[in-house]
Parts: C-alpha cells; structure tokens; sequence
C-alpha cells in the first residue's frame, strides 16, 4: 500500500513553498518520522518527515514551488521490511588508560554571560567518549551551546542536568585512554554473550519515543514508560503513539447512599457523574534559564516605559499583485523567495529616516539617535522568543533582506545563534500574522524605543473612490516610549508606512 505525502500547512498566511533540499533519494528506503526533505517558505525553512516506513518516490524536485496540500510523494509502506540494518563489525582495539585525568571547566560562552544550566547530558557517567564528541548542552539566558570532550576517555560527571553552574566551576572529568574507539567499557567487553543479550532488551532506544510520537504522548497525557515500543529495538512509533490509551483510574468501592429526605419546595440534583478516563493531572515543568530572563525583561520594560501602542491598516493589494508577477523572475535570479518582510523592512527603514526619534533610545539622561538601521525580527522558537538582528537594513536589498531573515530565521530555529547576532538592534517587527493573530499590542523590545507588529492578511470590504470594494487587510500596531516618542511622530511613523506599502513604487524611488 503507498501512502500520500502531501505539503503540510506552515502558517496560516502561507500559501506555498519551495523544496529546498531533499535528504533521501528516489527509491530510498525510509523510516517513519525520518527526515526526507526541506521545505522553504518566504518566512522560514521547515523539516518534512516521512509518515511511514517504506520505499520513497519522490513527486516534485528540488526548486519545485508547490500550493499547499499538493502531493510531495509517496511511500509504499509494503516494502518497509526489504531495508537491512547494517552490521557492526566488533572493534579490535581497545582503549588503555594512561593515568591522567583531564578536568573540564565551563566555558566563557559570551561578554556578559555569568553562569549557565546543564539542560542535557548526551553521555552518562562512566561512558568512554572520544575528542570533540558532544557529551552535553548547556543553557545561558541568550542561547543554548554544545560541550563537546577535551580528551578521549572515560566520563566521570560532576554536575547533574538542571544545575546552575559559574562560568569557571567544575562541570566533569575524563579518564584519559591512548585509545577510546569503542564505545563499550573495559568491564563490558568480559562477556559478549552476556552484552549481546542486553543490548537488545535494555538499550538507549527501549521505551523511547520518536519526536512525533512524543508530542502525540503528551497531548494525551500518557507517560511513554507506560507504552511499549514496536519500532527498531523498542522504539515507540508514531503509530504506537496513536494507539495507546491512558490507564483507567481504580474504582473505588460503591458508597452507600443515605436515604434521601423528601423536598417540599425545589428538587434536588445529584453531582455529574465524572466518565471513566477523564484526567485531572497537572505537569510541572521547570523554566528554563531563557524564558526566565524574558520574563523578568517583559515586566522591566512594562513598569520602566511610559508605553502605549497606535494602529493603522494597509492595503496589501499592491504588494501581493508585485508578488505574484514577479516572484518566479526574482527566485530565479537571486534564488530566494519574494516575501514580505522585505517589503515591510524597506519601508520602516525609509519611515525611520524621515522620524529619528522612533530609531532612537534613552541612556541615562541622554537621548541616542542612530543614523543607521538595525532592524530585529522577533523570532519565535520551542525555548523561547529570540530578535536576531540585520545590520544596517537600509543598505541592503530586497534580495538580501530575505537571505538574512532566513538564515537568522533557520539559526534560530536550531539554537545556533550566536550572541553578536542577538545584541544591539535599534527597532524590532514581529509578525504575528503567521499564528493568525488579527491585532495585538506588542511589548517594546528594551532599551529601544519602538516595536511595529504584524498581523493577518483578512479580506475586508474598503470604500474607494465612493465604491465598497473587498480588499485584503492587515492591522499594523506601532508600540512606542512615550517619554522619547510623541504622538505626532508615532501616528506620522504609521501613516508613512501605509503610504510606503500600499505603493511600493516609492520606496524604489526612495519618494
């Protein structure tokens, strides 16, 4: 049987995309939740994974443009079984200690950076590890990094996942080896028979939950210790995933009824009777060190500023009749989708020029004006919200503003995003759009002055020339610092912005 893999939905206003890259071949053979391609859309790059195991044929090439719901290919899922696992051949050599121990110290990960969070242990205490194999991650208020093995040899852990360490302290030790090719222990490698027989009963993958079927456990509210696995060595699939069911409560034992007293007036009514299988759980997750420090900065910048928030609407006819004659031309020449970011990039910079004190901010008892543009996209990940910053946006062109709004957009997404990128910025847009949201008042991006906030694209009747027309809307909201910015600059801000977008032939023209 093949199962239809079609372009899945990315963004409420995102009516197509462009496969960027394919992972695996025509004919390949794949398993479920594996990734097999890139799709890029003109706000961000996303991963495909395959549905089900099987055979992949491949309906649409790289640089193909696709509508959304349209088939991207397919997998005969009868042939998932024809894929072998290729075998280890046992490693001959053996790692020797030699003695000393090499200690491991965390790391200066940035200039204002004082301590970080051990998120994730790769490795476990007592694991032969080799130089530079990533053994942890580690969390600091800005971004998240890899800690990779000094040496090779023998892991000895100091510091366990959660805990909050100075930059400095003692995180783990390495028991140097000449030699730390094989990933078993010397203790281990006295029985073979005996580590064979584990390995498949009690390995890394036993109860572990592949991404999709992980999210579809949780929106349940079932432990994935409570599911058994049926993928490759105990691996819970998605499949199992959909499946699994919550363990019933325990009955508890009928209580006798006291007999019921006569009403004179009003009936009475007994309680609801609760369903076997509904939940009243909680789940307690701890905050990480990122969204601990976006809390404490949102609430600064709502107690610290004097803020407030204007609004406008534009009409996005004009620019999506650009889009649509010349986006096929502008991909094939620079290789890049034509969005709308770089519209709306182009026309702040060329608002912020003609309204100074929207682009400045307050030091101190001084006011600080900008003679260039670093405009910050808010950008939102699992860990959190991110403003990765594009330097000196004036200068660039339409082209280039949406290479960097992907490249910042697909580092942020990896948690690759390197603290220079992160800092500065002299004006921030965040496109809410892309969730649906229709209006919202933006929280200003401190110590800068102002945030513009993008919304839906939604059909609305407008009266033009004394016509009522349907146009398609967006609401545009300025959140501004009343002690930097009056009315008149914020209202004026909008309002050239609105006649920047709706004719886009000026900000060409720069008129």
């Amino acid at each position: 049987m093949s199962l239809e893999m079609k372009v899945p939905a990315v963004g409420e206003s995102i009516t197509e995309v462009t496969i960027a890259q394919w992972m695996k071949s025509d004919g390949d053979l794949v398993e479920m939740d594996e990734v097999i391609c890139e799709l890029e859309s003109d706000k961000a790059t996303f991963e495909v994974t395959a549905e089900a195991a099987g055979q992949l044929s491949i309906k649409a090439q790289e640089g193909d443009t696709l509508d959304i719901g349209a088939v991207l290919c397919e997998i005969d899922e009868s042939k998932a079984e024809q894929k072998e696992e290729p075998k280890e051949e046992p490693k001959q050599e053996e790692s020797k200690p030699t003695g000393e121990i090499k200690e491991m110290h965390v790391p200066a990960v940035g200039e204002s950076i004082n301590e970080v969070t051990i998120s994730n242990w790769t490795k476990q205490s007592g694991d032969t590890v080799e130089l530079d194999e990533v053994i942890a991650e580690i969390e600091s208020d800005k971004a998240t990094f890899e800690l990779t093995a000094e040496a090779s040899g023998k892991l000895e852990i100091i510091a366990e996942e959660g805990e909050t360490l100075e930059i400095g302290a003692l995180i783990c030790k390495i028991e140097v080896s000449e030699s730390a090719g094989s990933s078993a222990s010397s203790s281990d490698a006295a029985s073979d028979s005996s580590e064979s027989s584990a390995s498949s009963d009690d390995n890394y993958a036993a109860g572990h939950a592949s991404p999709a079927a992980a999210k579809i456990l949780k929106e349940k509210g079932i432990d994935p210790a409570d599911v058994k696995g049926t993928g490759k060595d105990g691996r819970i699939t998605k499949e199992d995933a959909m499946k699994a069911e919550k363990p019933a409560p325990k009955k508890e034992a009928p209580k006798k009824e006291a007999p019921k007293q006569e009403q004179k007036s009003k009936p009475s009514y007994d309680a609801p009777e609760i369903k076997t299988g509904a939940s009243r759980e909680q789940n307690r997750e701890k905050m990480t060190s990122l969204r601990k420090t976006i809390s404490k900065r949102l609430v600064s910048v709502k107690n610290e500023t004097a803020m407030l928030t204007t609004f406008n609407e534009v009409n996005m006819q004009p620019i999506m009749d650009i889009r649509k004659k010349y986006k096929e031309s502008f991909k094939d020449k620079h290789e890049v989708g034509l969005g709308f970011m770089s519209f709306f990039t182009k026309a702040a910079c060329m608002a912020l020029q003609d309204w100074p004190a929207v682009n400045a901010a307050i030091d101190g008892e001084e006011l600080v004006f900008h003679d260039y543009c670093d405009v910050s996209i808010a950008v939102s990940t699992p860990k959190g919200l991110v403003v990765p910053v594009i330097r000196n946006a004036e200068s660039l062109s339409f082209d280039q503003v949406e290479k960097e709004v992907i490249r910042l957009a697909t580092k942020a997404r990896d948690g690759k995003l390197s603290i220079d990128e992160m800092q500065g910025g002299t004006f921030t847009i965040t496109n809410g759009g892309i969730f649906g949201s229709m209006l919202s008042t933006p929280i200003i991006n401190a110590p800068q002055s102002a945030i513009l906030g993008m919304h839906n694209i939604v059909e609305r009747p407008v009266v033009e020339n004394g016509e009522i027309v349907v146009r398609p809307i967006m609401y545009v909201a300025l959140s501004y610092d009343h002690r930097i910015i009056d009315g008149r600059e914020s209202v004026s801000f909008l309002v050239r912005m609105k006649q920047l977008l709706e004719d886009p032939t000026r900000i060409l023209l720069g008129v």
